[in-house]
Order: structure tokens, then sequence, then C-alpha cells
């Protein structure tokens, strides 16, 4: 649904599956999946980061993601929402909270409204289908955050330094 919800803003995605990717831990040589990850990174304009919550804390691959970012992390002054799912009543609150933490520690710019989905077995079926509406429409937000924080606070600051150096900006190249 975030995704869908990207593409049907104009937003060009690219999707990392943690399950289906080989990263290095911290002090060894990348892997290619790594080196692929950070370019990607550093090449976007904003992430969003998506986690399930284990034992009270974020798992350990959402970890291994952040590391494979390098130091210092390509997510440094990156805007970037965060998504957790839980399958307890109070949802994924507790590693949304260390996650953004950690973001912010590396420099990322932590949109506002994180997307902690609670129950997340009765949101979702097997296949990942969406069932409850309240659920989707929460991350379809997650979504609009992030690109209305890019249009309101990324893009204007580009325009600026823009204006300040003498360039064109796009408004103005067709004026």
């Amino acid at each position: 649904m975030v995704c869908d919800e990207l593409r049907g803003r104009g937003a060009e995605v690219t999707l990392f599956d943690a399950r289906n990717m080989a990263l290095s831990f911290p002090g060894q040589e990348p892997t290619a999946d790594a080196v692929a990850l950070k370019a990607a990174v550093e090449e976007c304009t904003g992430v969003i980061l998506a986690t399930p919550e284990y034992h009270g804390s974020f798992s350990s691959m959402s970890k291994l993601i952040i590391e494979n970012l390098g130091f210092p992390s390509v997510l440094a002054k990156k805007p970037i929402a965060l998504v957790g799912v839980a399958a307890g009543r109070i949802g994924a609150i507790k590693s949304l909270e260390q996650l953004r933490g950690i973001c912010a520690h590396v420099g990322a710019v932590v949109v506002p409204g994180a997307v902690s989905v609670a129950g997340v077995r009765a949101a979702f079926t097997a296949d990942g289908i969406c069932t409850d509406a309240g659920t989707e429409a929460a991350l379809r937000g997650a979504a609009t955050g992030l690109m209305d924080f890019v249009r309101d606070y990324v893009c204007p600051k580009y325009t600026l330094e823009a204006m300040i150096r003498g360039e064109s900006t796009p408004w103005t190249a067709n004026l």
C-alpha cells in the first residue's frame, strides 16, 4: 500500500525486501546487496523504513540495513518515514521510538507521524493483503506524509539555494 500510494502520486519507488538480501556485518567487506542498497539510498529523495517489532524492539535486519548505509550514513539529511507492525495491541510503538532515535543519530530527518500497526495478523491476510480500512489509510498516510514533507521542506530548500547562487530553478527557467 505504501508503495502503491507513492507510485500513484508520481514517485519512482525502489523496494528492498530484507528477506531477499545478503548484507554484511560491520567491519566486513560490503556485499553486492549492500552496495546496491547504499547507492539507491544515496540517490533517493526520501526513505520509508518498515520493521516488525520483535520482543519490544525493531528487527535485527533493520539495524543491519542501517549499518550497511555507511558512516557517515547516506541517510544523513534525508527525510525518512517509519512504519512498524506488531502482533500485540499496542503495536510497534517501542520499536518505532528506538528506530527514530537511531535514524536521528545517523543524521536522518525523521518525518513526524510514524505509523504503528497493531494486531498485524488481523489486519493482513497470510498473503500480505490488507483487510483493515484503518490500517490501509494509515499506511497510505505514511507515503503521503513523506511526499508532503519533501514538497514543503526539501524542495523549497533547493529552490532557495539555487536563487542565492543566481541559478535558474525549474519554475523560473520556463518564464
